[in-house]
């Protein structure tokens, strides 16, 4: 896309919230100058009033401040009128919102009850069948009248009575319309959105609020960023509804969730916050607020020199990575390695290896390499035994001279040490470099010299308050002055809870990797672990984990799991443990595991095999979009889908190393 007076935020390099209109539901303002609000979704059946309001209850006590219900027929719309009295003579006034997928009836029996309703463009007037039609000009516009006419009713009553509307688009469940003419794209995203924002506004309705979810990080933001900028070019400010769908459960789950909305939120997008793990609500609430934290109250305090989006030499719509060159098996077109940080220790032994994906059998005399191996080591000394396979070490200057395998061992100098130096690696040298800490800082010599070396590769850190930003500047100042260095993004920790550790982690080194930045990942963690084996390992499982959900290193299997809702027709906390046991080791393979059908078809296209509840009990599978196998007890399904990955030849054993 053409950068030409293309804006999608504020600034780039100073955090500046971007301003939206403010939309009332109830008592909660959401946009304008109200804070970012944290919002989550009840798991219990709709029409067990007690289960949902004493569910809705624990999670407002988290900080809960809009609770979402899912309505999927009638009954269950009736029913939220039980549910919203109940929890009002308890005392809770949060506001209430319902989940409607098919059925403009219960969206409109809702509308008239609680606060909110959020409705799914691509299914709330469609059938999805995943078939390409060649439309002429005259029938798309027939069908557009035809969804005009089916959900102008809800919009007036919404109007009528004060209820605000999510306009909640989902990659995975785009109509058969708009694939057909706009492909599966963030594109895509954005017009079925303002299909129904342009009928909302001409019957004069703008209590609205927006999202553009999906379960891949990179689509997610690529779609964000394009409806605010179509929203910039046609006058609009809606407010903006930010999540990831079907992130999983546990660490790969706040990775891909804090990746996501965390790379919006810096560029000071977002209005309220829902984070989609499966797991309890509740537990979402505190991932979310640690993600929202980050933003608030945040002050400029050293100023990164500014870069004009129309200036920019890439497209933050789409995935291109920064062109550069190879050194040894860093840049160019080899993954993005990861390096393990061991400064902090005297002593490193084989054994130690073990937590970073190297298995050393004695008996054997061999070392057995797992999918998950840094490619790297940091240590301040020389290691006194023989390094397995392609691991190699960094070290400090002093003690790489004295290094006899240099084939082995490579110096990392500060910038100004780098400059002065008189020995240096033949093939590479890693150089450190602070990014926009102070004001004063130039830059302009520096990159100058390093560029002509052949032998540099960047590693870029900041100690500026706005970490991601200072380390994007100077990737954009890469871009411009065509330097072709690769860069290993190096990020510290100074929080002592895990959530707020690998949310930081995640922002600082995913945002970048999501625009094409970056060629290794380091992480320093400072304060969670006394424990060396439990801090190598976490980082390094970490570190693989930003890199699958970024999708510039694949490494292990990657689960799309919907976070659970009312219409979920198993376990799927239990269900999805059960899979991941099985199935952990199959590098790259993607499995979906759906509660229900109403994402499920559609989200799976970007995975290999889909687990969807179609009924109580019953199981269906599919191999990408296609049904395989319907109506399998559940008790047998899980074999069921071992088999079926097995007849499409993605199937391995597990091996005693994995």
């Amino acid at each position: 896309m053409d950068t030409t007076n293309f804006k999608y935020c504020n600034s780039l390099t100073s955090y500046s919230r971007f301003v939206t209109r403010e939309v009332k539901v109830g008592d909660i303002g959401i946009g304008g100058n109200n804070p970012i609000r944290l919002q989550s979704m009840t798991t219990t059946d709709t029409m067990d009033t007690i289960k949902t309001v004493e569910q809705s209850i624990r999670m407002i006590e988290a900080g809960c401040e809009l609770v979402r219900i899912t309505a999927p027929s009638l009954k269950e719309a009736q029913n939220l009128l039980e549910i919203k009295n109940e929890l009002r003579k308890r005392g809770y006034k949060t506001p209430l919102v319902a989940d409607i997928h098919f059925t403009p009836n219960a969206a409109e029996l809702a509308a008239r009850i609680i606060e909110k309703v959020r409705v799914n463009p691509g299914n709330y007037a469609d059938k999805k069948k995943f078939e390409h039609i060649d439309y002429t000009t005259n029938e798309y516009e027939a069908e557009l009248e035809r969804i005009r006419e089916r959900f102008t009713p809800l919009v007036k009553i919404c109007k009528e009575y004060g209820t605000a509307m999510r306009i909640g688009t989902n990659h995975g469940s785009l109509s058969d319309r708009i694939l057909s003419r706009y492909g599966d794209t963030p594109l895509g995203m954005v017009e079925s959105a303002f299909e129904f924002l342009r009928i909302c506004e001409d019957n004069d309705y703008r209590n609205i609020v927006i999202s553009m979810k999906a379960s891949n990080p990179q689509v997610m933001v690529q779609a964000y960023r394009l409806l605010v900028a179509k929203m910039i070019e046609t006058n609009r400010n809606y407010p903006l509804h930010l999540g990831v769908t079907e992130a999983g459960d546990g660490e790969d789950g706040r990775i891909k969730s804090a990746i996501g909305i965390g790379t919006l939120l810096e560029d000071g997008l977002g209005d309220t916050v829902r984070v989609s793990l499966t797991e309890e609500p509740e537990f979402e609430i505190p991932v979310a607020r640690a993600l929202v934290s980050r933003y608030t109250n945040r002050i400029n305090t050293n100023q990164i020199p500014r870069t004009e989006i129309s200036n920019l030499t890439f497209s933050p719509l789409e995935y291109n990575r920064r062109e550069t060159i190879a050194i040894s098996n860093i840049g160019g077109k080899h993954a993005p390695v990861v390096i393990a940080d061991y400064s902090r220790f005297e002593i490193i032994t084989p054994t130690d290896l073990t937590h970073i994906g190297y298995n050393y059998s004695e008996e054997l005399d061999k070392w057995n390499i797992t999918d998950m191996a840094a490619d790297y080591v940091y240590s301040k000394h020389l290691l006194d035994f023989q390094l397995p396979g392609l691991l190699k070490v960094i070290t400090t200057p002093a003690v790489w001279s004295t290094a006899a395998d240099k084939s082995k061992y490579f110096p990392l100098y500060e910038a100004d040490e780098y400059l002065k130096a008189t020995e240096k690696s033949h093939v590479m040298n890693f150089v450190m470099l602070d990014c926009f800490t102070k004001e004063d800082a130039n830059y302009d010599s520096l990159l100058t010299t390093l560029s002509k070396d052949k032998t540099v590769v960047l590693c870029l850190s900041s100690q500026n308050s706005h970490t991601m930003p200072a380390v994007r500047k100077m990737f954009f100042e890469l871009l411009q002055r065509t330097i072709k260095n690769p860069v290993v993004i190096i990020s510290d920790s100074n929080y002592t809870n895990m959530d707020d550790t690998l949310i930081n982690y995640s922002i600082e080194s995913g945002a970048l990797l999501l625009d094409g930045f970056g060629d290794g990942v380091c992480f320093g963690w400072s304060n969670l672990f006394t424990s060396k084996e439990e801090l190598l390992k976490k980082t390094n499982d970490v570190a693989f984990g930003i890199l699958q959900a970024t999708r510039t290193r694949i490494s292990k299997t990657e689960y799309i799991s919907c976070p659970s809702c009312g219409r979920t027709l198993f376990d799927l906390q239990e269900t999805t443990a059960k899979i991941r046991s099985r199935t952990d080791h199959l590098k790259g393979v993607k499995i979906g595991i759906m509660g229900c059908i109403v994402n499920g078809p559609g989200e799976m296209a970007d995975a290999d095999y889909g687990y969807v509840g179609t009924g109580i009990g019953k199981i269906t599978l599919y191999k990408g979009k296609e049904v395989v196998k319907r109506n399998i007890a559940s008790e047998q399904a899980v074999d069921a889908l071992i088999d079926l990955i097995k007849q499409h030849g993605d199937w391995v054993e597990k091996t005693s190393v994995e």
